[in-house]
């Protein structure tokens, strides 16, 4: 199991917590990991852009000139996409970029890249972020004296009010949830922060006991049926 000290916001050791295999043990799986990112990104896309048909735009419907004899080419409308002010062809139109990736995928991969994390050494278990005031000041010093420096990821409980409130104003600096952590922010971000009770959240949401069975049954009641269903094929075989 990979091991990490538990520091205070003073930069004081107070211990070390040791780390799940399943969820910071993972193996790198760099195309599970840019599945996840192009689902995330596709899934933030607003799908608004949008242009002008020629039934879209202004214009008057009567005929401009006569069919015939006038020498110039024949139109039918000023809205035609041959004149300036007319519609636009085959122009992008609202639409929705999502698409449903597996949840099991979704995990495998955010395991993938908190274990890639962990081998790099930009994995920090602080133990508590108790701030006396939210002052972004604060904040900004105990950072610095943690050493965390550049773009920073902090996941802790949204409760904490005064974590929360310091760290907005930071650009490089951001604090999720157990449940918010996403694999673009944790990519985007070159350290990852986690208090000791972030990380025994992690440990629950994304290791095989926090794993759910297709049918929504916990494993001891899947386990238990399977046992079940064995020993009913070996009495029928009998």
């Amino acid at each position: 199991m990979p091991t990490v000290k538990v520091r205070n916001i003073q930069n004081e050791e107070v211990g070390e917590v040791e780390l799940s295999d399943a969820v910071f043990g993972a193996p790198l799986n760099e195309g599970l990991i840019h599945a996840a990112v192009r689902n995330f990104m596709a899934n933030a896309r607003q799908g608004t852009s949008a242009t002008k048909t020629r039934g879209d735009v202004s214009g008057a419907g009567r005929k401009l000139w006569k069919q015939k004899g006038t020498g110039r080419a024949r139109i039918a409308s000023l809205r035609s996409p041959l004149w300036k002010g007319g519609g636009n062809v085959h122009g992008p139109q609202p639409r929705d970029w999502s698409y449903n990736m597996p949840r099991k995928m979704r995990q495998g991969a955010l395991r993938s890249a908190l274990s890639e994390r962990v081998r790099e050494g930009n994995v920090f278990v602080v133990d508590e972020w108790s701030l006396e005031q939210p002052k972004t000041k604060d904040f900004s010093q105990s950072l610095t004296r943690l050493g965390l420096g550049g773009k920073t990821l902090i996941v802790d409980s949204l409760d904490n009010d005064n974590l929360v409130l310091s760290a907005r104003n930071l650009r490089h600096t951001k604090v999720v949830n157990s449940f918010g952590l996403n694999i673009y922010d944790l990519l985007y971000h070159d350290q990852l922060v986690l208090s000791r009770a972030a990380a025994d959240e992690l440990e629950q949401l994304l290791g095989s006991r926090g794993e759910a069975t297709s049918t929504g049954a916990p494993p001891e009641a899947t386990e238990e049926a399977a046992e079940n269903t064995e020993a009913s094929n070996t009495e029928e075989a009998a």
